[in-house]
């Protein structure tokens, strides 16, 4: 099937919008696939490498023209979604309430003329331009949040030696999620004000912290991103140190949420000590660290996110919260696999979120041993080929791997929808593991397309006389666009086991296996 491309000139959409675009573009029928890019060199190779442009191709286009890749039945399939694309890509912004159109600032400097009082800058370019353009900000005065990836090291240390100097914030590089005081940025949820700041190098481990938070009762003053690098031994964890400090000087915040999967050895202590040294209760849930490693005095270690979340509201509110009665789900999960066959035994994980992945590996290891993973943790075992299950296995399908030249799986349901259906008809697999994360940002409506997938493939093992478990939680708030209560119902009413958080999922769909492995023994 051939690929045609058309290049738009000086037009420029950061990540997210050129995701959702491809997204929608290849809901149109009869096309294959589709890429939306900046033309800069790495986005070419890396169109090259998966097959959507040839060595010869996307001549004259450069890193500030915008490349569409269409791969289609026919050229008029090719030619109608080109202009859906750029209709989606040059949509002209809204009116103000005046009727006057409001043009963009084209600079920093602009924007901030336009705005004197705003005090922080979010960058989402192309990596090989966000370091500059943080820089800038930096030299304006501004904390920063930076969503592109791509970053060198070395300018991600620089970006955070100058900020430390000037007493501001670095967020990112690859900072996927923040809160600010009450704003949600990049991919979070709608959460209420409160007391609880949280500080994480890890993006959906800080939507499953604040949403539960927000479930229990209580709020968040900020949520602060610190980017994935930031607690290597080469960053030194510079913005972590430097987002507790600012969350020990606020006023609003009472009480500290450490959340990442496992800092360098070096870093660990740096962070704990500065958290312990606030003054104020701190939680601190690095998954996958020995526990022992993390005790502090006025540190309470959680093992889990949603532990974190209890810890945490507990702390601010002088008494534990209402933690779920499991005893409920699990007589749900044993009444449905009591139709599950002799030789389904495992399950598989499906996952959008990486540290709900780096979760579930961590609990479904300590519950049945043996466990594979394109992101292993704890005991699992790495996966020679992550497209391809084998006995327990637990994918992230937010890896680079699965998202080269592909939106990413909280904004496209596409390539998960496939493997489930796969899993799912593999008559060795008991439970079939996923995660549903809402949010700006997050596919619009995730609920029908899983659930939807969930009944053709429950009524596919049915036609084979079988069942398969599908166990779930959904990470969001009531606030969230896409509605908590309507995706929890539509999962439910597909037959959907859902869980209050991954951690509980995870426990769920192990005891689901564990029981049934005991019971043939």
């Amino acid at each position: 099937m051939a690929v045609r491309q058309r290049v738009i000139p000086g037009l420029y959409r950061d990540s997210v919008s050129l995701m959702q675009c491809a997204s929608k573009v290849e809901a149109l029928p009869g096309v294959e696939r589709v890429g939306a890019m900046m033309a800069t060199p790495a986005n070419l190779e890396l169109a090259r490498e998966v097959g959507m442009l040839g060595h010869e191709e996307a001549v004259g286009a450069g890193p500030n023209d915008l490349l569409l890749l269409v791969q289609g039945d026919v050229e008029e399939v090719a030619l109608a979604a080109f202009e859906e694309a750029e209709r989606i890509l040059t949509q002209a912004p809204a009116a103000s309430s005046g009727g006057v159109e409001e043009r963009a600032p084209t600079s920093l400097r602009g924007a901030l003329e336009a705005s004197p009082d705003s005090r922080l800058a979010l960058v989402s370019t192309p990596g090989e331009y966000a370091a500059s353009e943080a820089m800038k900000a930096l030299r304006l005065g501004l904390d920063v949040m930076i969503f592109s990836d791509n970053v060198s090291v070395a300018d991600e240390v620089e970006l955070k030696g100058l900020a430390h100097e000037r007493g501001l914030l670095v967020m990112g590089p690859d900072c996927g999620t923040a809160i600010v005081g009450g704003l949600p940025l990049g991919f979070a949820n709608v959460v209420a004000s409160g007391p609880i700041g949280c500080v994480g190098a890890s993006g959906t481990g800080l939507q499953q912290v604040t949403t539960l938070i927000d479930r229990l009762g209580s709020g968040i003053t900020h949520a602060l991103g610190t980017g994935s690098h930031d607690l290597s031994e080469e960053v030194g964890g510079v913005s972590t140190i430097d987002a507790v400090r600012a969350l020990g000087e606020d006023g609003a915040t009472r009480v500290l949420v450490l959340v990442s999967k496992p800092p360098a050895e070096s870093v660990l202590a740096a962070v704990l000590d500065a958290a312990a040294s606030t003054g104020k209760p701190v939680v601190a849930c690095l998954l996958g660290v020995d526990p022992s490693k993390v005790q502090r005095d006025g540190v309470v270690v959680a093992r889990t996110l949603e532990e974190a979340a209890w810890h945490a509201v507990e702390a601010a509110t002088g008494s534990p919260p209402g933690r779920p009665d499991e005893a409920e789900i699990e007589r749900d999960a044993r009444a449905m696999a009591e139709g599950l066959q002799a030789g389904q035994r495992f399950v598989r994980g499906l996952y959008a979120g990486g540290t709900f992945s780096f979760e579930a590996v961590l609990l479904l290891s300590e519950s049945l041993g043996s466990v594979t993973s394109n992101t292993p943790a704890g005991g699992a075992t790495r996966a020679g080929d992550p497209w391809s299950s084998e006995g327990h296995f637990v994918v992230d399908l937010g890896d680079d791997e699965f998202t080269r030249g592909r939106p990413h799986p909280m904004i496209d349901q596409r390539l998960r929808l496939e493997r489930l259906a796969r899993e799912a008809a593999d008559p060795t697999v008991a439970v079939v593991l996923f995660d549903v994360v809402l949010g700006y940002g997050a596919h619009p409506g995730p609920a029908e397309e899983l659930a939807s997938a969930v009944e053709r493939a429950r009524r596919a093992a049915a036609a084979e006389g079988r069942t398969t478990v599908f166990v779930a939680s959904v990470c969001g708030t009531a606030g969230d666009p896409q509605g908590l209560e309507a995706t929890e119902a539509r999962l439910r009413d597909a037959g959907v086991l859902l869980a209050q958080s991954n951690a509980q999922a995870a426990r769920v769909a192990a005891s689901i296996v564990a029981e049934r492995e005991e019971g043939a023994s």
